[in-house]
C-alpha cells in the first residue's frame, strides 16, 4: 500500500511537471518569454517535420534538404505574395547568412559577424549583437566579410566569428555566455561559416587555405565552451605523433615539408547530420596553393584536399572518405551542401549523399559507407571527361594538368566553381535536387616566380595568363560565356529537368517547399518563386540590391512567410572585376526581407547617387613600370579591388581614386591609414618603388576607361 501511494505521488509529481513544463513551453510560443527563447534541442530538431512553422537549423533539418511541408503559399496562389516586413542591416557587405525561426523569434547573423533577433511577425528589433570583429581582419579574407548563419540550441545562439572566436549568446537578450578562440590567432584562419548544434555540441569549421593553414572541423560542449574533439584534414608533421591513426595514412599521400604551411584543407561550408549512423558529412577545401608542385613536391592525391568526410558526432572518430579531386590543382573545394536523403535507384533503396560540386559534377554517394553510386556533370566540365564508377576516380583531361604540360589551359568551370557555396535544396514530392548553378572558365598557368606571402593568396597561378583589357575580342568572349541558371536536376537519373535562366553567374540560395515551390534571388536584384515541377516562374520581385543567401519559410500565427537576406557580395562580388556587371546589379542595400500572401509593406525610394567622375592625373611611368604595377595588382591586390582594377560594387574603384594624385595613396597603401576601414599596410610585401608601380597601373586604366568609355570592348564603364 506504501508502495503504491509512493508511485501514485511521483506520477502525479510528473504529471504537474509536464504540465507546468509544457504550459511554460506554450507561453514561450505566444509571448516570447525569457524563458522560453529558443528551447531546442535533438527531439525537436530531429522531429522537425511536426513543426513545419519553425526553421530551426541552417538548412531546417539535419539533412540539409532545406524542404518545407508548409504549402499555404503555393503553386495556385503564388501570384497574391508581397511584401510583408523588411528590416534594414547596419552593414553594406555581402549577405549570406540563412535566417533561423524559432517560436516567433527570428535570429540572424550577418556581415562582420553579427547577429540579430527580431520578431518574425512584423521584422522588430529584439535585440542586437556586435562581436567588435577588427576591419583590418579583411587582409585575412578571401571572399568578403560574410557569415552564414547562427545555430540555436537550447536557449542559446551560437555564432562563429571572422576573427576565430566562437560565441555562445543568450536567445532572449544576446547577452554573451561564453566565448572560446577556435583558432590560433598568430595564423591568417577566419570563420565565415554557419555553426551546427547536434547532441549538446557545437560543430564548426574554419577558412584561410590560401593564406596557408590546416584544416580541422572542431566540437564544443554546447554548455561550457570546451573542445570536446577536433578532426584534421591534413595531416601534420610525419615526425611527431598524428592526432588519429587515419593521418599516418593520409600523409604519405603528400610529398615534401607541406606541414610548414599547414597544407589548407580547411572546413568552411557544408555540414550535414543522420542521426541513426551518427555521423557528420563535411567538405574540405582546396591545398595552401592551388599549383600542387609549390605545395607537395612530387604529386601525391593530397589526402584530405578536395574531399567529402564522414566522421562520428560523438567522437570525432574517422568513418570513410571520398576524395572528389585527388591532387586538385583546380580549387574545387569540396565544401558545397551534401544533401541526405532516401532514394531508390536500380530498384535499390538506398541511403544517399548528394553532391553538386564546384568541379561540375553530381555526385551520388552511399551515406554509409562513402561508395560513390553515380556522378555525371550538370555544368560543362573540360578538366575532366567523367568520373570511373569503379575506382571513384576523375578521367582527368590530360592537358587539364597545366604544371606538367608547362602550357595555360582555359578549364570549365572556373574555380568559382559550377556550384559554390550557395545552398541548394531537395524536393522528396518531385525527387528534384534544385541548383543554383553557373558557368565561369579560367586560364590556368604556373607563376614560375611564385614566392609565398604573408598578406595575400597563396595560389601559384600566373594571372598574366589571362587576357589583359586591351585584347577586346578575348574579352567579348569571355563575356559572352558567362551564364548562371537555377537547374533542376534528377539525382537518380543523373539529368536535367528544366533550368531557368539568369542575366548571368553568382545568384542566391534556394529552398522548396510542399506548395510546388522553388524560392530563389538573383544577382540582378530580383525574388522569385518557380513550379518546382516544370520550373515555371510564377512571381518575382525587384528588392533593389543582389541576391546570394539562400531564402526560408515560416509560419507564425497562421500566416506562412518567405524570408531572405538580401545585400550583394562574395567572393566573385569582389574580385570579378568588369564580367561582374553581367549579373546585374551592383548595389549592396543589405537588408532582411519577408514576404506573405497579401502583405501591404513598401520598400523605400532607391537613394540617389553621386555620379562618379574619372579624372585621372597625368601618366608619368614608362610602359615597362606600368606593366609591372599590373603584375603586382594581380598578386596583391585583386582580391578585394578587382580583376583589371574594376571594383564589382563592395570597394572604391580605384580607378576614381581622389588619392592617385596624392602621397595619400603611400599613406594607405604601406602605412596603413586606412586600417580601421579594412585596408592595412602592405608595407610587409611592397616598397615605395612597388607601391608607385601599382599607382601607375591604375592610373593608366583610369586613363583607358575615359579615353574609351569602356572598360572592355562592348561593356560601358562604370557609372
Amino acid at each position: 500500500m506504501i508502495k503504491k501511494t509512493i508511485l501514485l505521488a511521483s506520477a502525479v509529481t510528473l504529471s504537474i511537471v509536464a504540465a507546468a513544463f509544457w504550459l511554460h513551453y506554450a507561453d514561450a510560443q505566444t509571448t516570447g518569454t525569457k524563458a522560453g527563447a529558443a528551447l531546442v534541442d535533438a527531439a525537436r530538431l530531429i522531429a522537425a517535420d511536426r513543426e513545419p512553422g519553425n526553421w530551426m537549423s541552417y538548412s531546417r533539418t539535419y539533412n540539409e534538404q532545406r524542404f518545407s511541408p508548409l504549402d499555404q503559399i503555393n503553386a495556385a496562389n503564388a501570384g497574391n505574395l508581397k511584401l510583408a516586413w523588411y528590416y534594414d542591416l547596419d552593414t553594406s557587405r555581402g549577405q549570406e547568412a540563412t535566417p533561423l525561426v524559432v517560436d516567433g523569434v527570428m535570429y540572424v547573423s550577418t556581415a562582420w559577424s553579427m547577429v540579430k533577433a527580431l520578431d518574425a511577425r512584423t521584422g522588430r528589433l529584439l535585440w542586437s549583437y556586435d562581436p567588435q570583429v577588427p576591419r583590418e581582419i579583411l587582409i585575412k579574407i578571401c571572399c568578403d566579410a560574410v557569415n552564414r548563419g547562427v545555430a540555436v540550441w537550447k536557449g542559446k545562439v551560437f555564432v562563429g566569428t571572422l576573427d576565430g572566436r566562437l560565441i555562445a549568446l543568450d536567445a532572449a537578450s544576446g547577452k554573451p555566455v561564453w566565448s572560446v578562440q577556435t583558432f590560433d590567432k598568430s595564423k591568417p584562419y577566419t570563420i565565415t561559416s554557419a555553426p551546427r548544434a547536434i547532441n549538446d555540441r557545437v560543430i564548426i569549421g574554419s577558412s584561410g587555405s590560401e593564406y596557408g593553414v590546416r584544416g580541422f572541423i572542431s566540437a564544443y560542449d554546447s554548455n561550457t565552451g570546451r573542445l570536446d574533439w577536433r578532426f584534421y584534414t591534413v595531416p601534420g608533421d610525419p615526425s611527431k605523433a598524428f592526432e588519429a591513426p587515419i593521418l599516418r595514412k593520409a600523409a604519405k599521400t603528400w610529398h615534401g615539408q607541406w606541414w610548414k604551411a599547414g597544407g589548407g584543407g580547411t572546413v568552411w561550408g557544408a555540414i550535414a547530420y543522420d542521426p541513426q549512423l551518427d555521423f557528420i558529412y563535411f567538405g574540405t577545401a582546396n591545398g595552401v596553393e592551388w599549383v600542387q608542385k609549390y605545395r607537395s613536391p612530387g604529386g601525391g592525391d593530397n589526402w584530405f584536399l578536395a574531399s567529402i568526410l564522414a566522421v562520428k558526432a560523438s567522437t570525432g572518430e574517422y568513418a570513410w572518405h571520398y576524395q572528389v579531386v585527388p591532387g586538385d590543382v583546380w580549387d574545387y573545394d569540396t565544401t558545397q551542401d551534401m544533401v541526405l536523403a532516401d532514394l531508390t535507384i536500380n530498384g535499390r533503396a538506398r541511403k544517399v549523399l548528394m553532391h553538386a560540386a564546384k568541379d561540375g559534377f553530381f555526385y551520388v554517394l552511399d551515406r554509409r559507407t562513402g561508395e560513390l553510386i553515380s556522378a555525371k556533370p550538370f555544368v560543362p566540365v573540360t578538366w575532366a571527361k567523367g568520373i570511373d564508377l569503379k575506382t571513384g576516380r576523375p578521367i582527368e583531361n590530360p592537358k587539364a594538368r597545366y604544371e606538367k604540360t608547362g602550357k595555360p589551359i582555359d578549364i570549365k568551370p572556373a574555380p568559382f566553381g559550377g556550384h559554390n557555396w550557395q545552398p541548394m535544396a531537395f524536393n522528396p514530392q518531385t525527387r528534384l535536387v534544385y541548383i543554383p548553378a553557373q558557368e565561369l572558365d579560367f586560364a590556368f598557368a604556373v607563376d614560375t616566380s611564385y614566392k609565398r606571402s604573408p598578406v595575400s593568396f597563396n595560389i601559384g597561378i600566373n594571372l598574366d595568363a589571362l587576357p589583359p583589357p586591351t585584347e577586346p575580342a578575348a574579352k567579348k568572349a569571355a563575356w559572352d560565356r558567362l551564364k548562371g541558371y537555377l537547374l533542376a536536376w534528377d539525382p537518380i537519373q543523373q539529368r536535367a529537368a528544366w533550368r531557368a535562366p539568369h542575366p548571368g553567374p553568382w545568384n542566391g540560395g534556394v529552398m522548396t517547399t510542399a506548395g510546388n515551390l522553388v524560392a530563389e534571388g538573383d544577382a540582378a536584384g530580383n525574388f522569385a518563386l518557380y513550379r518546382a515541377d516544370n520550373g515555371q516562374e510564377l512571381w518575382s520581385m525587384p528588392v533593389q540590391t543582389g541576391i546570394v543567401a539562400g531564402p526560408m519559410t515560416y509560419e507564425v500565427d497562421g500566416q506562412q512567410y518567405i524570408a531572405v537576406l538580401a545585400g550583394w557580395g562574395g567572393g566573385y562580388a569582389v574580385t570579378g572585376g568588369e564580367l561582374v556587371k553581367k549579373s546585374g546589379n551592383e548595389r549592396n542595400i543589405s537588408r532582411v526581407l519577408a514576404f506573405k500572401l497579401g502583405g501591404s509593406a513598401k520598400l523605400p525610394p532607391l537613394p540617389v547617387e553621386q555620379a562618379k567622375v574619372l579624372n585621372p592625373p597625368a601618366q608619368t611611368a614608362n610602359a615597362a613600370t606600368i606593366d609591372r604595377g599590373r603584375r603586382l595588382y594581380g598578386r596583391y591586390c585583386v582580391g578585394c579591388h578587382g580583376f583589371d582594377a574594376v571594383s564589382g560594387g563592395l570597394v572604391p574603384d580605384l580607378r576614381y581614386s581622389g588619392f592617385l594624385a596624392s602621397k595619400g595613396w603611400f599613406d594607405i597603401v604601406l602605412a596603413g591609414a586606412l586600417k580601421k576601414e579594412g585596408m592595412v599596410s602592405f608595407g610587409q610585401v611592397l616598397n615605395r618603388q612597388k607601391a608607385d608601380a601599382i599607382r601607375s597601373y591604375i592610373i593608366q586604366r583610369a586613363i583607358d576607361t575615359k579615353a574609351t568609355g569602356e572598360s572592355y570592348a562592348g561593356f560601358p564603364a562604370a557609372p
